[in-house]
């Protein structure tokens, strides 16, 4: 059995200024995404399936050319305002994506085994594919069907240039998820790691806050109870055009039903990421880094 990775990638980047996901921030041109493949090939998976939007496949395809020919399995899938189940109605007035939640739910037919969720704009570093994918071996040995994800500390996960979205995480003893909020407009302001309600009231976040960076494992049961919780999300939120499914509603569902363990695994790896453009003379240089500590090489595919 050979893990799926599922990268969605079908963001607008309204923040960063352009296409992101294709951002050339290697030596020899590569894209962060570039990288997450090749740590999962490294560590295992077997498949590598793209969530993207109609009009952007092309630069997809253009971009990435024929670098993972022969070396993982690739596939595509859309995500679109107007794909979605059987029964819902959408509102007229909506123009903003769906969310996170509703991605996942796109690789429903192409996906039948374990799989993670990762961002394309972010790097995970490659310690965190292989605990995940240790996780999925252990799984398929012992006959488990526990959701996982990574943690990251949240202070590892700011942008100096602006505000992000966490999925801020409360652990148990035995490394059980117990709770995840999805916090909106986090940043330091002050030396304090600071987030904003809906109401615009600032709370305090702790250093040490675990915070999901969307790097999930999942079992190919999810797409039933995403549906689901999908249509029921639209329902409720008829007069709110700009609500998004993210991905933590359903993982709090889960929790909340005690249907099964969602496991948190922990990593030794780097996080970083590309939120605004100001942010992009970092990540050069890190990854840079990385291939001056040979972690890398200068030219992934050669």
């Amino acid at each position: 059995m050979k893990p799926t990775l599922l990268v969605l990638a079908a963001g607008m980047g309204s923040r960063y200024g352009g296409l992101k996901q294709l951002d050339k921030l290697g030596p020899s041109g590569e894209t962060i995404l570039e990288y997450s493949v090749y740590d999962a090939i490294r560590a295992g998976f077997g498949k590598v399936v793209f969530v993207v939007r109609k009009n952007i496949e092309a630069d997809f395809r253009a971009a990435l050319g024929d670098k993972f020919s022969g070396k993982v399995q690739v596939e595509y899938v859309h995500q679109e305002l107007d794909i979605v189940p059987e029964g819902v109605t959408i509102p007229a007035d909506r123009v903003k994506p769906w969310g996170t939640g509703h991605a996942i739910l796109m690789a429903k037919d192409v996906i039948n085994e374990p799989f993670a969720v990762i961002n394309a704009d972010d790097f995970y570093g490659a310690d965190a594919f292989k605990t995940i994918s240790d996780f999925f071996v252990n799984q398929y040995k012992t006959g488990n069907t526990d959701y996982c994800m990574v943690g990251y500390l949240i202070s590892k996960t700011l942008s100096d240039n602006g505000f992000v979205s966490r999925g801020v995480c409360g652990v148990d003893a035995n490394n059980n998820l117990v709770e995840i909020n999805e916090r909106t407009h986090v940043q330091r302001i002050d030396g304090n790691i600071i987030y904003k309600d809906n109401d615009g009231n600032s709370h305090k976040l702790n250093e040490d806050d675990a915070v999901s960076m969307n790097f999930w494992g999942f079992t190919p049961d999810i797409f039933t109870k995403l549906e689901a919780g999908f249509v029921e999300f639209v329902k409720n939120n008829a007069d709110n055009i700009k609500a998004e499914y993210f991905i933590p509603l359903l993982v709090q569902q889960t929790i909340d039903s005690n249907e099964r363990p969602i496991r948190v695994l922990t990593s030794d790896a780097q996080w970083f990421g590309v939120t605004y453009q100001e942010d992009r003379p970092d990540v050069v240089n890190m990854i840079n880094k990385l291939v001056t500590d040979n972690i890398y090489p200068s030219n992934l595919w050669e």
